[in-house]
Formats: structure tokens, sequence, C-alpha cells
């Protein structure tokens, strides 16, 4: 398993123009999150639900990688054993910035997921087409995205990158969804950047805190990796 892990949030993904369910105006504000990303939304409210991933998708094939971004992709190219890439974002920037095996923990905006029998389909960035069928059992998709209080099967995966990680880069993750602290506590170097404080972190647990945006404190990230690797 990799020595480094790099895990973000929507942080990174904000620098680029996308709307994050914390910000004040943008997509989100026109609904509330109840109606639109909780567990048996689409069973009450399907065409509501279906209509802002519509528009999550048609945002996101307005937006660019940002520096932070390929920044991390060149170093992954350059180490590529070593370096594991956890978001919690639903975006294809790393992708679209070069960066591989990507581990989505909440899911991929540009992909449906049959209900029935789990069956993935790229769509990229289009609309759902409602009579879409799951041609490997006709049952019927929605967006693959882990909703507020549904079951998230990635976990799993990022506990077992944790095991093996000797170096943690948390990046515009503010803690209230996935508590990075107890990981941080028991790895050798450890990274915290976020944009300001968070009430759900403890910075103290951290080897080095840098409080700016993503794209402004990613080359002192990429430097301490190095050195890391290096040594």
């Amino acid at each position: 398993m990799a020595k480094v892990v790099i895990f973000s949030g929507a942080g990174i993904s904000a620098e680029s123009g996308l709307s994050t369910f914390r910000d004040a105006d943008g997509l989100w504000e026109k609904y509330r999150i109840e109606e639109i990303c909780t567990a048996g939304c689409l069973n009450w409210n399907r065409e509501n639900t279906l209509t802002f991933y519509d528009a999550r998708r048609e945002q996101l094939d307005s937006v660019m990688p940002n520096a932070a971004h390929y920044a991390i992709a060149k170093l992954q190219e350059k180490y590529s054993k070593d370096i594991a890439i956890i978001t919690q974002n639903v975006d294809d920037l790393f992708e679209r910035a070069g960066c591989k095996d990507i581990l989505h923990l909440h899911g991929f905006l540009p992909r449906l997921r049959c209900e029935a029998c789990g069956t993935t389909h790229l769509i990229g960035y289009t609309k759902q087409e409602r009579d879409l069928s799951c041609q490997n059992c006709g049952g019927s998709f929605r967006p693959d995205i882990v909703f507020f209080g549904e079951a998230a099967p990635m976990y799993e995966h990022l506990y077992d990158a944790m095991q093996d990680c000797e170096f943690l880069a948390i990046i515009g993750s503010s803690g209230n969804v996935v508590a990075m602290d107890h990981f941080a506590r028991h790895i050798k170097v450890s990274i915290l950047n976020n944009l300001e404080k968070s009430d759900a972190i403890n910075e103290k647990v951290y080897t080095k805190v840098l409080y700016k945006k993503a794209t402004e404190a990613i080359d002192e990230i990429v430097v301490d990796v190095e050195r890391f690797l290096k040594t």
C-alpha cells in the first residue's frame, strides 16, 4: 500500500468554482439537503432529486481542475507506488488533471448506478434519461452518490489505506463528515490544509497546519511529501 495518502474535501474543488453544500449561495442554496441528498429521497422526491444532480453535472462540465489538482497529479506520476488519493468529492477534477485510481468515498457524479443490481453506467455531464433502464436486470438508475444516511462501502478501503499510511495530507476538508484526527495521531507526518479553522478538527494532532487556499499551499505540501519519500 502507499506510504502517502492525500485526502481531500470540498475545499479543493471549490477553488475550481464548484458549489459545496456549505456554501451560502450556488446550487445547494436552492434545495434542502434532506430533500435531495438523504436516504429515501428518491422514493418521494425523485424528479427534484434527479433534476438537482443533472444541474450538478452541468456545472461540473463548466469548470476545470485547478493548480492543486495538477500538482497532485504530477506528484503521483512521479511516485506512482507511494501516493494514494482519497477524496470525499464526487467530481472528476482529479481524473481530468491526470490522477489515477482515485478512491471516491461518496460516489462519482458522472456515473449512474442501478438501484436493483448495482451496475454502473457513465453518462459524463449529460442529463439522466428518466426512462433509462439497466441492461443487466432492467432496474432503474439513480445518481451514483452516497446520500446522507446511506451505507458508504468505500470507507472500508479508506481504513485499509490508512493502515499503511506514513504521511497524511488533508486538503480542504472541514472534518464534519469524515473525522481524520484519530488517523493523524498515529501517523509519522501529517499536514492539515484548510482555508480556515474548523470546530470539528483538532489542529494540535497535526505535524503542520496551513490555513490558506489549496492552490497556495500545494507547493509546500509537495515539497514535504518529496522530502519524506527521499529520506
